[in-house]
């Protein structure tokens, strides 16, 4: 008797198995006031809005939510969108909208398991604001942790310019202070001697500064410590610039002779500070130092955080503007930016049929994920605060 290797049900016909279409699903986004201090941005548009709620999503807005970004409550409605005075009711949805992350309180009235996209803000948060989270299984998505296929961060790169540009532009303003202030006009006027400028950081912030000063006319110096970031600053401006490592002689040298210093340095945890206080003291009298890297401890010794209500204070003579969250200042550039990163994911999410099936698909969508049900899926935020740590690969997958 002859034994086959298959049985007689194996060697039937058998059905094929063909990929099932994505069920599409309906996206219900709460969009709450922000209450932190000095925040007026918001992280959709009327126009945003109005594409979300043309594809079948519903969209509640706190009342005068977007009001310090010039949106009205009557754009944010025409464009389709319910608005209401309930803080509680726009956070009852299952997702939630926020360009900073939620109190405590605001955590409280979310409920278990819904989807919250904000900023994350590491160095800023407490333990407290994360159990917060965890406890109500909340899906959390970092903004700033989001990858494009090229592998930069958007909303990082996107806010990085408008902080590069505005640095110039506030220092231009700061120039012609009637106190102190040098009198003098940031540009480069025939038979008058052009604006000096020393740019600490040669990133995104570094490069925007650059090219707003070389456009206005300035004298332009930018150190960095990677030739690589320097190299690429080069060859984006299309201008030729003076560019030095970081060598302490070389940028007292140049400090001494600065009209602006901006400092647009980052470190892994703190700013490394490049420029001591003696170097401060060397330099001109009336000089501008506006320090970009303030929100991650400042790359100038003597920086202090300001406000925008009270930006500036004085030290050796030399004006210093240490206002974290710059972008803030440009709300309605900064809502527009966030909002164009923003929506394409959120429709890109409904398309795929939810958040769980969205971020299979999409590895960069799965990097902005810090905490999955209560999960911590990422490491440097398990890390800073002693967390367990699952890798979000072995989760979704």
């Amino acid at each position: 008797m002859s034994i086959t290797p298959f049985t007689h049900q194996q060697l039937l016909p058998q059905e094929e198995k063909l990929e099932i279409s994505k069920q599409k699903s309906e996206l219900f986004i709460g969009i709450p006031k922000e209450t932190r201090f000095q925040e007026r941005r918001i992280c959709l548009t009327p126009d945003a809005v109005n594409s979300l709620v043309s594809h079948g999503h519903r969209v509640i807005l706190e009342a005068g939510a977007g009001l310090h970004s010039s949106y009205s409550d009557k754009e944010y409605s025409d464009a389709g969108a319910e608005i209401t005075h309930d803080t509680k009711k726009v956070f009852s949805c299952p997702m939630i909208l926020k360009v900073e992350p939620p109190s405590i309180e605001e955590i409280e009235m979310m409920k278990p398991d819904s989807l919250l996209i904000s900023a994350v803000q590491l160095k800023t948060r407490r333990k407290e604001h994360f159990e917060a989270l965890q406890k109500k299984k909340i899906t959390a998505l970092a903004f700033e942790f989001i990858k494009d296929s090229d592998g930069s961060y958007p909303a990082v790169k996107s806010l990085s310019e408008i902080a590069g540009t505005a640095s110039v532009l506030i220092a231009a303003e700061l120039m012609i202070n009637d106190t102190l202030g040098k009198g003098l006009l940031f540009g480069n006027i025939t038979g008058v001697p052009p604006t000096d400028v020393v740019i600490i950081g040669a990133g995104t912030v570094g490069e925007f500064a650059a090219k707003t000063a070389t456009g206005l006319g300035a004298n332009v110096k930018v150190f960095d410590n990677s030739i690589t970031k320097l190299r690429r600053l080069q060859n984006n401006l299309n201008v030729p610039i003076f560019t030095s490592t970081i060598q302490p002689k070389a940028l007292l040298k140049a400090l001494r002779r600065t009209d602006v210093a901006i400092g647009a340095m980052r470190g892994k945890d703190r700013c490394p500070v490049v420029v001591t206080e003696t170097m401060v003291e060397h330099m001109k009298k009336g000089a501008v130092i506006v320090d970009v890297s303030i929100d991650t401890g400042g790359c100038f010794e003597t920086s202090e955080i300001t406000s925008h209500e009270k930006p500036t204070f004085v030290k050796y003579d030399v004006i210093h503007y240490c206002v974290p969250n710059i972008p803030s200042r440009y709300s309605k550039t900064a809502s527009l930016s966030i909002s164009n990163i923003l929506t394409p994911y959120l429709l890109q999410i409904a398309e795929d049929g939810g958040i769980e099936a969205a971020i299979r698909c999409d590895q960069g969508l799965k990097h902005g994920v810090y905490l999955y049900h209560g999960i911590f899926t990422n490491k440097t935020v398990a890390d800073w605060f002693s967390f367990a740590y699952s890798d979000i690969n072995l989760i979704v997958f």
